[in-house]
């Protein structure tokens, strides 16, 4: 099944959750190899790693069989000098049309 919709809120107007599957994340570990570096190649190292949790996340909701994520959030943790861990998570959910 396909994720089709997100949501940083419970709900998703016009459907109902027929379903919750419980919580899912996605997780990744990135290297900050952007020692003194310019700002810009921190944040393309940042928005890459929130994607693949994103990405991560979407696929641990498929695989239970959700079609939606609600109470989407992310949170990142600094794993050293030079790492950073970055989870996305939510509740997958089953939903259909209201």
């Amino acid at each position: 099944m396909d994720i089709s919709m997100t949501s940083t809120t419970n709900d998703l107007p016009g459907y109902r959750v027929t379903r919750s599957l419980g919580i899912v994340r996605g997780i990744t570990v990135r290297s900050r190899s952007v020692v003194g570096g310019k700002i810009h190649e921190y944040v393309v190292v940042c928005e890459e790693a929130r994607e693949e949790a994103f990405q991560l996340m979407m696929q641990h909701a498929a695989e239970k069989g959700a079609n939606a994520i609600v109470g989407v959030r992310y949170d990142a943790t600094e794993m050293g000098e030079a790492m950073t861990e970055v989870l996305a998570y939510g509740t997958a959910v089953v939903v259909e049309r209201s």
